[in-house]
C-alpha cells in the first residue's frame, strides 16, 4: 500500500472521530477542508452549502483561500451546482478559460489553475459541494477521486446529524415549555 493511501486512511479515521465526538458542523467542515488540502497537496479547499432561498452557494468552511477570493461575490447554484446536483463530480481543468468558472479573473489572481467539485449529499438531497482548488492543471487519480467523494459523504452525514440534533433540541425545548406552562396553570387553580 502506498504511503499516500495510508495518509488517506488516517485522515478518514481522524474525521470519523471528530464526527463522532461533536455536533459542531463548522468544526467538522473546517477539519475536512484542511485535511483535503493537505492530503492532496492542493492549493485550497472550500465547502459550500446550498442556500435554497437565494439559490446560492455559501462558504461554510475553507482552507488555503484568501479573504479577498472568498468574498469575490455570490456563487449562483444554477451555475456552480448544476452538475453537482445531478450527483456528479465536476473537473474544471482550466479555471481561467472554462466558461463554467464564474470568476475567472479572481481565480487567476488567486493562483487557481483547476477546480474539482464533488456534491455533498444526505438522504438523496444535495446539500452543497466540496471544491478542491489546484495551483496547476491536473486530473485526479481514481484513488484521489474516491477519497474526495468519501469525505464529501462524511460531510453530508455530519451536516445531517447536526440538523437533526438542532431539530430535536428545539422539539425538546418546546415540550419542556409546554409542560412547564401546564404545571403552572395547574398550580394557580
Amino acid at each position: 500500500m502506498e504511503k499516500r493511501e495510508m495518509k488517506f486512511y488516517r485522515l478518514i479515521l481522524d474525521i470519523c472521530r471528530v464526527i463522532n465526538s461533536t455536533l459542531d458542523v463548522k468544526k467538522v467542515l473546517r477539519l475536512l477542508a484542511e485535511n483535503v488540502t493537505q492530503a492532496l497537496d492542493a492549493k485550497a479547499c472550500a465547502i459550500f452549502l446550498w442556500n435554497r432561498e437565494q439559490d446560492t452557494l455559501e462558504v461554510s468552511a475553507s482552507f488555503g483561500l484568501s479573504d479577498t477570493y472568498l468574498q469575490k461575490g455570490r456563487l449562483h447554484a444554477d451555475d456552480s451546482l448544476k452538475e453537482c446536483s445531478a450527483d456528479q463530480s465536476v473537473l474544471i481543468f482550466d479555471a481561467i478559460t472554462d466558461p463554467r468558472t464564474q470568476y475567472p479573473e479572481e481565480a487567476k489572481k488567486e493562483g487557481i489553475a483547476s477546480m474539482f467539485s464533488v456534491p455533498i449529499c444526505a438522504k438523496g438531497t444535495t446539500l452543497g459541494a466540496l471544491r478542491v482548488y489546484l495551483s496547476e492543471a491536473r486530473e485526479f487519480s481514481a484513488n484521489e477521486s474516491e477519497f474526495i467523494h468519501g469525505l464529501a459523504e462524511m460531510g453530508g452525514i455530519a451536516i445531517e446529524n447536526a440538523r437533526m440534533y438542532s431539530h430535536l433540541k428545539g422539539e425538546h425545548e418546546s415540550l419542556m415549555m409546554a409542560a412547564h406552562q401546564w404545571f403552572e396553570f395547574g398550580r394557580t387553580e
